[in-house]
């Protein structure tokens, strides 16, 4: 149909080109069309970019519906998902009390831009059950409440300077979408077009676990700091856990200098516990923000902190925040019956417990055949490395050449009915919904795809 489309093996033709244990390759001619017409639409296809497929193999998988831990695609090719819509899907898609309690919202209307008692019950909900903030302000994004975070912070402090770590994504506001220079301490480089050389000046980047460049930043830019900003769990560049003393260094070293600590959750948070990174460190941070795992994986985020710092946000303050789709009902609604699920008695035990045992099974499996390979994982929250190492804290640990391999090993998962995001710098999720049937499926597939993959 489309001349640009790579001719599709049959079965028969695709098996005649495989070696020994490949799988052939799914069929993906539907989702090859949708691409391509999507093409004529959206730059490169799509609404956000690792969709693109860019560091896989194959044009990108249009999916059609979703159901438990599973997920179809247009072509109809079943899959086990462990991408879980990049993590709010922590009881799997299509969870039955999170769609009834929407649908019996949507009876009412979907958006007022006014508020409603669902914002209240969500709050309550919350704040009742999170030692580590006092109120919370809710936006339509993750990046939306970093960015409030960040305005918030040089609001209370009357400072403009933010520092970020090297690793550590926090959405595409301005000034985080920024890189590393080159030294101890530098100002962010845009990583992006059309971010102004002024705006990432305002931002200090320096590596991950390394005290004394943070110290070296603070003393050559003593008074001017506004925030520190960190995933206490950085998940997005790969899972790059650091260990609490250092986090604990950095809450200290921002209360020496009058700074305020912001804990950007929105992968970490409600993910490895009701209270995220903050309550399995044990460590308060001034700020936090969290992502759509609050409203059962519908567009929504928050920001929250103590009633004295939540009170410089208007209209009681001087910082300025706001959003029509801010609390909105539906997301609320969705929010209300997930929150609930995961407060019961033994939801992260019985769930975290479970992602424990089924990384440390595949890192079994990859020392008993002498694989170049860890696994590295918290709560629910797993990563796939190629490499030797026993720990990767900062983003310098990770070898580029090692994408090779998750690249051959994501192409051999899909032939065999398993789906991960598709970059190997992606963690990745196990979810309530994923039984043990489910669970020794998968592990049996990324063995037979590590044996290949190691092969080469």
């Amino acid at each position: 149909m489309f001349d640009s489309i790579k001719k599709i093996l049959t079965p028969k033709e695709n098996e005649a080109t495989l070696s020994y244990g490949q799988k052939a390759d799914i069929v993906r001619e539907k989702s090859a069309e949708l691409y391509q017409k999507a093409k004529q639409y959206f730059p490169g296809g799509v609404n956000s970019p690792v969709r693109a497929f860019k560091s896989v193999y194959g044009t990108p998988l249009f999916i059609q519906k979703g159901d438990g831990c599973r997920i179809w695609d247009a072509d109809g090719n079943e899959f086990i998902d462990f991408c879980a819509s990049w993590g709010p899907l922590i009881l799997g898609h299509n969870n039955a009390k999170v769609r009834e309690k929407v649908i019996e919202v949507m009876q009412n209307g979907m958006s007022f831009g006014a508020p409603t008692a669902l914002e209240n019950q969500l709050a309550e909900l919350i704040l009742k059950n999170n030692k580590y903030i006092e109120k919370i302000r809710f936006t339509s994004s993750g990046t939306e409440a970093v960015m409030s975070a960040i305005r918030l912070a040089r609001g209370v402090t009357k400072r403009d300077k933010i520092i970020k770590f090297e690793g550590c994504y926090h959405g595409h506001l301005d000034a985080l979408l920024v890189k590393a220079g080159s030294g101890l301490v530098t100002f962010g480089e845009t990583s992006s077009a059309g971010i102004p050389k002024a705006v990432a000046d305002e931002t200090i980047v320096v590596a991950l676990n390394d005290k004394e460049a943070l110290l070296a930043a603070f003393e050559q830019f003593d008074g001017q700091i506004a925030a520190i900003i960190i995933e206490p769990v950085p998940a997005n560049n790969g899972l790059i856990l650091q260990e609490k003393e250092f986090l604990a260094f950095v809450r200290e070293l921002c209360t020496q200098h009058n700074c305020l600590l912001i804990f950007d959750e929105v992968i970490s948070g409600f993910r490895i516990g009701f209270e995220g990174a903050a309550g399995y460190y044990n460590i308060k941070p001034d700020i936090i923000t969290y992502g759509k795992i609050i409203g059962g994986g519908l567009p929504v985020g928050a920001y929250g902190a103590s009633a004295a710092i939540m009170a410089h946000i208007s209209p009681e303050g001087a910082v300025y925040q706001a959003g029509t789709l801010s609390g909105n009902p539906v997301a609320m609604a969705a929010g209300i019956a997930q929150v609930t699920e995961l407060l019961k008695f033994g939801f992260y035990k019985d769930l975290n417990n479970k992602t424990f045992e089924f990384a440390q099974s595949i890192e079994r499996y990859a020392v008993a055949k002498n694989y170049k390979l860890k696994v590295f994982t918290i709560g629910s929250i797993f990563w796939i490395a190629f490499t030797d190492k026993d720990a990767i804290s900062a983003s310098a640990d990770i070898l580029p050449e090692s994408m090779d391999k998750f690249k051959l090993m994501h192409r051999e998962l899909l032939n065999r009915g398993i789906y991960f995001g598709p970059s190997g710098y992606e963690v990745a999720f196990i979810s309530a919904a994923h039984t043990k049937v489910d669970l020794e499926k998968a592990k049996r597939a990324i063995f037979e795809s590590l044996d290949l993959v190691f092969k080469k």
